[in-house]
């Protein structure tokens, strides 16, 4: 186990805890409306939005208008991207006349982006044009990321709100994520990544001379096409939204798009960098920091033992390899650039934070190291989550823990001063099950279905974690691929498609709707039979409960996927 894998897992950590508080005091000035160090360059500029967009400041919406704003909102995206993918072909910035995508495929990829996916069927260098790249799946890891952080907003209302129907403005928070949050630290980070070697331009392809030509099915090759672009306008903005979209098809893995070492580290902070501070943000805006500070603790707790799992499984070796006379670690599916602790760090930030960027295979990890970042989505990811709704997924969870907590103990349960009754349960119910229901409804159809099972590259068990990883990346709103299975056929397509929107929406409404519910109640004060939920027993029965929960739902699709897996490698077979 090298000492410097580990030093590097210990300063990920550290930096990320050390500016949880100060971005996250910076972005709840800014969701309440404050003054900031870049209310000078930013408010002139808000103001006239608000004005060319007919946008009242002061107006403030009730849970109804806020989810069909929401929707509305949404809905414009994925037409918009959807008739740019059509139309590809028609359209400017193309040097390699890309055709439109087929209408599938233009269908699962407009819904990947306005979902905060980030799927991708398709490779983006073979397929997709500069236009296509930079002003529809580059603009919609913006708005899909503020989607998320602004349904996030509403339940914070909801619980600091009392006897009220108001929950905010969707678009004053749309358009105040956008300019003071997701934008200057897009350009700061495509800075920082440009000079490491990642490009931006809008070029043609290259051809280059190789210096040792080699045989590839009977032909002498050459000459290879490198692909050009404007990359890191896309790359950062994809780890920071927790999008995961790659311009190109191998994603992070590319070195157009993480050239180094250092690029993989700074990448794998950007994805895990908002996500994180939002639970400061969120214990700020409720005048509770350290329950912020707690449901930071139970995050970060989760994923150091998930991390340490899988750096320790890829530590492994193959029986089958070693009988070849290989000696050494396993480091098939691992980026040789970065080793094993890099490619370790990286796949479990990703999977953990529903970014969806991979820099290595997933498919050709060791079982128990693809078992990881499978098991990450399939708890909802909760283990920081997509920006906002890892969050609300996690404040679900809580409110499931408290009222089963408060029913072992014979008392109305109650989170923040508001009890929580049967509406509250019901919809953080839909929130924590939707996603798990989904991926076992939809797994089993592509196993009964010759469509589902035709795209299966390597059968058995492996077959079967494939296609569960599939449906658990969409339901989840991750995005990354277990790679190995044939995701680009219309079965595929549309089943996916579905399971990105369910997943997407009806929690996100069932948030919108329990916060409405919230905000009508009166605040009650703490007693001596309220249970604190910022206490390190509350923290262990809420990790008790997430890992309950997916346990129930996903054990058996484990056992016959990675765990048998894993059993016949042990045995060589």
């Amino acid at each position: 186990m090298p000492i410097s894998d580990i030093i590097q897992f210990l300063v990920f950590i550290v930096l990320v805890s050390l500016l949880v508080k100060p971005l996250g005091s910076y972005m709840a000035n800014v969701f309440n409306g404050e003054k900031t160090v870049l209310s000078l360059v930013f408010r002139p500029i808000e103001i006239f939005i608000y004005k060319i967009a007919n946008i009242d400041e002061t107006y403030e919406m009730n849970w109804k208008e806020f989810a069909i704003s929401m929707l509305i909102f949404n809905a414009i995206g994925f037409v918009v991207l959807f008739l740019i993918l059509v139309l590809q072909q028609f359209l400017p910035l193309n040097p390699q006349h890309f055709k439109g995508f087929n209408l599938d495929l233009a269908f699962n990829t407009a819904v990947s982006f306005i979902t905060n996916t980030n799927w991708q069927a398709y490779s983006g260098e073979n397929t997709a044009s500069y236009f296509t790249q930079m002003l529809g799946l580059a603009v919609q890891n913006f708005l899909s990321a503020v989607t998320g952080i602004v349904v996030l907003l509403a339940l914070i209302r909801g619980f600091t709100r009392k006897q009220t129907t108001n929950l905010g403005n969707f678009w004053v928070d749309s358009v105040r994520t956008t300019l003071y949050i997701l934008l200057p630290l897009s350009v700061v980070a495509a800075v920082i990544l440009m000079s490491q070697g990642v490009i931006q331009n809008f070029s043609s392809y290259k051809t280059v001379h190789l210096l040792e030509p080699y045989i590839n099915a009977g032909k002498v090759i050459s000459n290879q096409v490198l692909p050009m672009g404007p990359v890191v306008s896309q790359e950062a903005i994809k780890l920071l939204g927790t999008n995961g979209g790659g311009f190109f098809g191998a994603n992070s893995a590319h070195p157009f798009e993480n050239p180094n070492g250092f690029t993989n580290f700074f990448e794998a902070f950007l994805i895990i960098l908002i996500p994180a501070a939002l639970t400061y943000t969120f214990g700020s805006m409720i005048k509770n920091k350290k329950q912020g500070w707690a449901i930071y603790l139970v995050m970060l707790t989760m994923f150091v033992v998930f991390l340490g799992i899988e750096y320790t499984s890829s530590l492994g070796n193959d029986p089958l390899i070693s009988r070849l006379g290989v000696t050494g670690h396993y480091i098939e599916g691992q980026e040789v650039r970065f080793g094993i602790g890099g490619t370790s760090l990286f796949a479990t930030t990703t999977t953990a934070v529903a970014c969806g960027a991979v820099d290595a295979m997933h498919d050709s990890l060791l079982p128990i190291s693809g078992m990881v970042p499978t098991v990450l989505m399939l708890l909802s990811e909760v283990v920081f989550g997509g920006v906002g709704s890892g969050l609300y997924t996690m404040i679900a969870f809580i409110i499931i823990a408290v009222f089963v907590a408060g029913l072992m103990i014979g008392r109305t349960p109650e989170f923040l001063g508001k009890k929580i009754e049967v509406k509250e349960m019901w919809m953080a119910i839909i929130v924590a099950l939707t996603s798990g229901i989904l991926v076992l409804i939809f797994t089993t159809i592509a196993f009964i279905t010759k469509a589902g099972v035709s795209s299966i590259l390597n059968p058995g068990p492996h077959g079967l974690s494939e296609i569960l990883y599939a449906f658990a990346s969409t339901a989840n709103n991750n995005g990354s691929a277990f790679a190995g299975l044939n995701a680009d056929t219309v079965f595929y397509n549309i089943t996916t498609a579905i399971a990105m929107l369910i997943g997407r929406y009806i929690p996100a409404v069932a948030i919108i709707y329990m916060s409405g519910a919230l905000a009508q109640k009166k605040y009650t004060p703490p007693s001596v039979g309220t249970l604190p939920t910022d206490k390190v027993p509350f923290m262990v029965w809420l990790i008790l409960v997430i890992l309950i929960v997916g346990a129930l739902t996903f054990f058996s699709a484990l056992a016959l996927g990675p765990f048998l897996e894993n059993i016949l490698m042990l045995r060589g077979a």
